[in-house]
């Protein structure tokens, strides 16, 4: 018998299911911080093991460097490192405290002149970097890396002066967004998700349905993708209680997420549907994708094992 208080043993998933061979595929393939999440989140692990993972990444700036987003490689902090530290702090319920205090004074740091962030500060030339992510010397505001950090701030009840500014930012351009692109999408429901004023971001959120759907942005069917769309349903609303899951049928959802199921490949892994550049980024993508594809099955009552 265990000792009274011990912590509770790692829960075993059933042998072949979906979560059995994910399992086995990031413990042959991820890094230590992805091996911590997927423990937190399937297997009963706690959210200190996380942390600690992620304090590798984490620089005397209060950002976040060392490649913590792949397609950045180097020791610097940027916006889109910080950004996925604040995804991994949320999803542990730690998103808070002094720690968010350190990143709110790096993010102010690297503000551009109208209160928002870079998706790059010039601090990364010189280091290697994803072809398609330019490196300028005086980079521009971008919705892409300010909306998914405010609207994780404001989910985790975050007040802080840097937020004022960037909260005005981002209710500008995602309310003046007429052409876009799918990962442009992604960060304003983010944003949007968890803003404070909700009748505005429901009336916001049913514009940008519209829009995803004339311009083509999602594939409906699956089994018919004729088309240069390569987000689906679930990419968009990845739980139920997302306002996008309002722009899609109960029937494109559930083929949605039954292409989902059924990406999973031989290697118990998800694939990475992200621009590849040199082999290391997809040996470490594909794990993050591996544990954002069976939350999303399992956020949307999906078993998975």
């Amino acid at each position: 018998m265990p000792e009274t208080g011990a912590s509770p043993l790692p829960q075993t998933p059933p042998a072949h299911s979906p979560l059995f061979r994910a399992e086995h595929f990031v413990w042959l393939t991820a890094r230590v911080l992805e091996q911590r999440l997927f423990a937190y989140h399937f297997l009963n692990g706690g959210p200190d093991p996380v942390e600690t993972a992620l304090d590798a990444y984490r620089n005397a700036d209060g950002g976040y460097g060392h490649a913590l987003e792949p397609d950045l490689r180097g020791p610097v902090s940027q916006p889109l490192h910080t950004a996925h530290a604040l995804r991994v702090l949320d999803a542990v319920g730690r998103c808070g405290g002094q720690r968010v205090e350190r990143v709110c004074r790096y993010l102010t740091s690297v503000s551009t002149p109208d209160g928002a962030l870079p998706t790059v500060t010039p601090a990364q030339r010189g280091y290697p970097t994803a072809p398609f992510v330019p490196v300028v010397d005086a980079p521009p505001s971008e919705l892409l890396a300010t909306g998914p950090v405010v609207g994780l701030l404001h989910r985790n009840e975050v007040w802080h002066a840097w937020l004022f500014r960037a909260t005005d930012f981002c209710w500008q351009v995602v309310e003046s967004l007429q052409l876009s692109r799918p990962d442009e999408i992604q960060a304003a429901l983010t944003f949007l998700d968890s803003a404070p004023d909700r009748p505005r971001a429901q009336t916001t959120a049913d514009r940008l349905g519209r829009l995803v759907r004339d311009q083509g942005l999602a594939v409906l069917d699956p089994s018919n993708r004729d088309g240069d769309a390569h987000r689906f349903p679930h990419d968009y609303a990845r739980t139920p209680n997302s306002l996008a899951r309002a722009w899609f049928t109960d029937d494109e959802m559930s083929r949605s997420l039954d292409f989902l199921t059924a990406e999973q490949q031989e290697d118990g892994g998800w694939p990475a549907r992200r621009r590849q550049w040199v082999p290391t980024t997809t040996f470490e993508t594909r794990p993050m994708a591996t544990i954002e594809a069976l939350q999303t099955l399992r956020a949307h009552g999906r078993e998975v094992g």
